[in-house]
C-alpha cells in the first residue's frame, strides 16, 4: 500500500512524539542526599574516600526501591538544615532525630530507626548511674546541635556539670579517651559501636538514659510533600521485603527499628 508524503510525515511526527513521551516517562528521579560522614557506624568516610555506614546503605536501598539516581554528599552537621533549605541537596539521611524544634524548619519522613541516649565514662570513674545529680562537678561532652547536646546542657548542666560541646562526635570521643572529659552523652548505638572498636580499654558504658528514646527520620524541605511520601513508601517497602533487616545485621546484633 502506498501512502502520501503528507500522511507519511504525520505518522513519522506522531512516532517521534510517542518516543519522546516514552523517554520522558522513563526518566528516573534524580536526588542529592546530604549526610555528615563523621558519625560511625551510621555514616563515615573510608580510607579510600568513599562514604560508608548504615545511613549510606539505607539511602542507597531507598534510591534503588524508588528507581532514583542518587548522589550522596557530605555536609558539616551544624550546617545540615540550612544546606537543605538552600537547595544544596534534597534530603538528609544522617541519623537526624525527629524533634518538634526541627519540624519548625523541615519535614521528616517516618522513622527508620529509634535510639535512646546513653552515657559512657572513663573506666576508672566512680560514675555508675545516669542520674544527673551524680554529674555535679563533672565535665560531660556531646556533639553540638544535637538532642544529646540539649540534654547535656539542660539536664546535666543544671545539675552542676559542665557541658562541653564539639563539632563532631569523633572529637567528643577523642577527648573522652584522652581523659579531658569525665563522660560523653550520645546515641546508644554510636556509643556501643565505639566501645566495641575503640573505647573498651579506656572507658565503660554507664547506661541508657530513661525516657530518651527518639526516632530518626529523613529530612526534606517542608514543601516537598511528594518526595516525603515516596520516601515513606520506600521505607515501608524495604522493611517489608527484608532489605532493611539485612542492612541492620551488617552493623548491629540487635533490633534498632523498634527502639
Amino acid at each position: 500500500m502506498r501512502i502520501s508524503g503528507r500522511f507519511a510525515g504525520m505518522l513519522a511526527g506522531a512516532a517521534l512524539t510517542l518516543a519522546a513521551g516514552s523517554a520522558f516517562a522513563e526518566e528516573p528521579m534524580k536526588l542529592k542526599i546530604g549526610t555528615e560522614g563523621a558519625y560511625p557506624p551510621f555514616n563515615s568516610i573510608a580510607a579510600d574516600g568513599s562514604l560508608i555506614g548504615f545511613d549510606i546503605d539505607i539511602a542507597n536501598a531507598l534510591c534503588a526501591q524508588m528507581k532514583a539516581q542518587c548522589e550522596i554528599v557530605t555536609q558539616d552537621w551544624d550546617g545540615m538544615i540550612p544546606a537543605l533549605q538552600a537547595g544544596k541537596f534534597d534530603a538528609i539521611v544522617a541519623s537526624m532525630s525527629i524533634t518538634e524544634e526541627r519540624k519548625k524548619q523541615i519535614s521528616f519522613t517516618n522513622k527508620y530507626y529509634v535510639t535512646p541516649l546513653s552515657v559512657v565514662a572513663l573506666k576508672d570513674s566512680s560514675l555508675s548511674t545516669t542520674d544527673p545529680a551524680a554529674y555535679s562537678g563533672k565535665t560531660v561532652g556531646a556533639q553540638a546541635s544535637t538532642t544529646q547536646a540539649t540534654y547535656a546542657d539542660e539536664v546535666y548542666g543544671k545539675a552542676g556539670a559542665e557541658a562541653k560541646l564539639y563539632p563532631s562526635q569523633d572529637e567528643a570521643m577523642a577527648d573522652l579517651a584522652n581523659g579531658r572529659l569525665d563522660a560523653v552523652v550520645a546515641d546508644k548505638f554510636v556509643l556501643v559501636d565505639w566501645m566495641d572498636k575503640t573505647g573498651k580499654d579506656c572507658c565503660k558504658m554507664v547506661g541508657d538514659i530513661e525516657g530518651t528514646n527518639a526516632p530518626a527520620g529523613i529530612g526534606v524541605r517542608q514543601a516537598d510533600n511528594e518526595l516525603r511520601e515516596k520516601l515513606n513508601a520506600a521505607i515501608d517497602a524495604i522493611v517489608a521485603d527484608g532489605t532493611y533487616g539485612k542492612i541492620v545485621q551488617k552493623y548491629f546484633t540487635f533490633d534498632i527499628y523498634g527502639g
